[in-house]
Formats: structure tokens, sequence, C-alpha cells
């Protein structure tokens, strides 16, 4: 798929459509950005066929003139349905700044204004900015949650959702009012619609072919006795080397808050399985998962030896060395183990309340674009460039708070 020219998703009063946007671009010693449309009308469309048959049929609209114009037309069915990082839910916006402003709202509000802006400049939307004008909030959602932290930035988040809730029907109306569906040719709509079901079915063959090597599988040795137990309470036994060090602790999860054997926000790690297993069987327990229902059963059974101390290999975290691998660049980078250090760093800054460890791995920061460029690789978007001095001097920064709040074998650093 080209770089230049890029399918994306717009949630409006008439329900999801598909459309085309060609990014800022330099020619003939201008900038340019463009929709696919004509005059005063932004075409979408309700199924990526009846894209696809426009585009492979249209003489007028204006993206005719685009540099990679010629690569774009000949894009498949398939290729012409969007990725998540490019659906924008325009009239889904009220209910997301509902929610408190944490790093994925945020993320997802800053790349729907982004898109917003880009539609008001092209189509000439000056409601669009009019609202978006009206909060400072919309200004700085690129700062992350450090904006809308404290009293502060907590009356920016709600100055700026006093704007969406009194406004946003002014930002979907003027949508509204260019978003037109041009009729397509019957012959390529038919053309694209087969090539749509052509591949379906052969998505369906690959899956049915997946699904026969899992049953394979199924003769293959049992999950460890220990880890299934542990799968059965839901509490996770981590295995962390970091620091110079390797411990053993537990997670679970309470909704989508994480929650660590921890004492007075202070994780306990143990040097040894064994060691663990003791403090888990100790009298009168008083960390946060001694209130758990479950707790009684594992304590039980690891007091009679029914269940030990072990992590599963998605629960294994090798933070050492990754800060080297970063400073050499993406090739050098071992993309599960960095995607388990993010989630470990992440969890553990959440269950502590640090919003701003949170902040340095989010996506509107270097040291987050580096880390979604490796997790997440996304040939549309530029690569990050070296050096990543300073991308790593955060990710030692992030990785020292977590260590920080580590009590090895009950004694506090």
């Amino acid at each position: 798929m080209t770089a230049d020219i890029i399918p994306i998703e717009l949630g409006l009063t008439r329900g999801n459509g598909l459309t085309l946007w060609a990014p800022r671009w330099h020619e003939d010693g201008e900038d340019w950005e463009a929709f696919l449309g004509h005059e005063e009308d932004l075409y979408v469309f309700p199924t990526a066929a009846k894209l696809a048959a426009f585009i492979r049929t249209s003489t007028e609209h204006d993206l005719l003139d685009h540099p990679e114009w010629g690569t774009a037309a000949r894009l498949l069915v398939d290729e012409l349905t969007p990725d998540d990082d490019h659906r924008f839910d325009i009239v889904g916006v009220p209910d997301l700044v509902a929610e408190a402003p944490d790093i994925w709202t945020l993320a997802t509000l800053t790349d729907t204004v982004a898109i917003l802006r880009s539609l008001a400049e092209v189509c000439d939307l000056e409601a669009i900015d009019s609202v978006l004008d009206a909060a400072p909030g919309f200004s700085l959602l690129s700062a992350g949650e450090q904006a809308f932290t404290g009293r502060p930035g907590e009356r920016l988040w709600n100055e700026l959702g006093a704007v969406v809730v009194d406004r946003w029907d002014e930002v979907v109306d003027a949508l509204d009012g260019i978003v037109t569906t041009p009729d397509v040719a019957a012959d390529a709509l038919a053309t694209a619609e087969a090539e749509a079901a052509a591949i379906a079915v052969a998505e369906k063959v690959i899956e049915d072919e997946v699904d026969e090597n899992d049953e394979d599988d199924e003769d293959e040795p049992e999950r460890d006795e220990d880890l299934a137990f542990w799968d059965e309470t839901g509490v996770d036994c981590l295995e962390i080397t970091i620091d110079g060090r390797t411990g053993w602790t537990l997670r679970c999860y309470l909704g989508d808050d994480p929650v660590f054997l921890a004492v007075s926000d202070r994780i306990q790690i143990f040097s040894s399985p064994e060691a663990l297993e003791n403090y888990l069987i100790s009298t009168d327990p008083d960390h946060s998962l001694a209130s758990l229902a479950v707790w009684p059963d594992i304590r039980s059974s690891v007091a009679e030896g029914e269940a030990a101390v072990m992590a599963g290999p998605e629960n294994t975290y090798l933070v050492d060395g990754l800060a080297q691998d970063l400073l050499a660049g993406p090739e050098a980078v071992d993309r599960d183990q960095l995607t388990l250090g993010v989630e470990l760093l992440v969890d553990a800054a959440a269950a502590r309340g640090d919003a701003e460890s949170a902040e340095a791995l989010g996506s509107s920061t270097p040291l987050g674009n580096l880390v979604g460029a490796i997790i997440r690789p996304d040939p549309e978007r530029m690569a990050p460039s070296p050096p990543f001095d300073d991308e790593v001097d955060f990710w030692s920064i992030v990785v020292d708070r977590f260590v920080s709040t580590l009590d090895w074998d009950g004694q506090r650093r």
C-alpha cells in the first residue's frame, strides 16, 4: 500500500464510511493535502468494494493529480480497508470525552482532532475550527496526560468536555453537509464485490488451516499443572529480570486495573520461587492481594505443596538489555520482549498512579513513537531515525522509577 494515499474510516451520522486521505506532501515548491472528493463534496463510501469500484473508474476527483494516484488506483479491496490507526469515530467523541483523560483516551482524541483539523483546512469548514478553537485543551492533547493532571488539568479537560457537549453537533453537521456517495459503475462494482468475496474465502481457508493446526497442537503436552493452577485463580506469577537481578512476584487485574503483590504501593519481589512461596504462606499477610476471594485457596494450595510459583512465557519479563538494544535501533530489538517490558512498566505505573511514566511510553512522545514503531510497525508511517539517545534516556528513567518501587525479599531498597 502506498504510504502517501491512505484509506480512512469516518464515523458519521449515516454510519461508518470509507474515503481516501493524502497527508501533506511537497510538490512544485508548495505543500498540499487532499481527500477523495470534488469541489465542495467529500466522497465517502459504505464499503471497500464501492470505494474500489469508484477509484478504478472515476476520471473526476481531487486526487487524480497526486503523484502516487496510479498506485492507489490499483489497490485491492482488502488494501482499502483502513487499519485501526486510521478509524476516526467523529460522532463518538462525546462518549470519548466522558471518560477520564488517560493515555488511551487522549491518544484516540488526539488522532481524531488531527484528522478534523485536516478536513477543516482542506474542505474549508470554518465551523470545525471554531469548535476546536473554543477550548485550549484541544491544542494541548498531544502533550498527553501531563497536561490534564491536577486542578489546572482537570479544568482544561472539563472545559473541553463542555464544548463537546454544547457544540459537537456543529462539527458533525459540517461534515454531513459535504459528505456524498457518488454512483459507481455496475460492472466495476460487481468486479470489486467478487474480489472481496474471493479474498474473504481465502482468509477463511487460512483461518481453517490455523484451526486445524490448533487441533493438532492439542496432541502436544498439556500446560504445566502449576501454570494451570495460576490460570484458574486469575493471578499471574511474574518472573522479572531487571537491574541485574531476577525475581518473582504476583499480579492480577481487577477489571482493567493491574494490582501487584504490594505493601503500601511497594511491589514485593523475591529472589527465588521458594522465597515467594514462603511469603505467600506466612501468617496474617498484609499486602494488596490478601483481600482477593481466591487468596485463601492460593495460600492453602501453596502451603500443602499442591501449587508452586512458576511464570509462563507470557509473564516472563527480561527488561535488562532493552536499553542497549533500543539505542542500536528498531532492528536490534526483540519485539516480543519489548512488548512484554512495556506491558510491565505501564501496568506498574498505572498501579501506583505514576502518570509521568505512562505518558513517557504514550504514542505522543519520542520514546512512545520509537516503541510503537517496533511493537506495531506501520509501513505507512515514517520510521524513527537515529540517534536514539534521548529516547533511551527516558526509557532508563521509567525503568529506574519501577526499580525504585521494588522491595527485594521483604527489604525496602
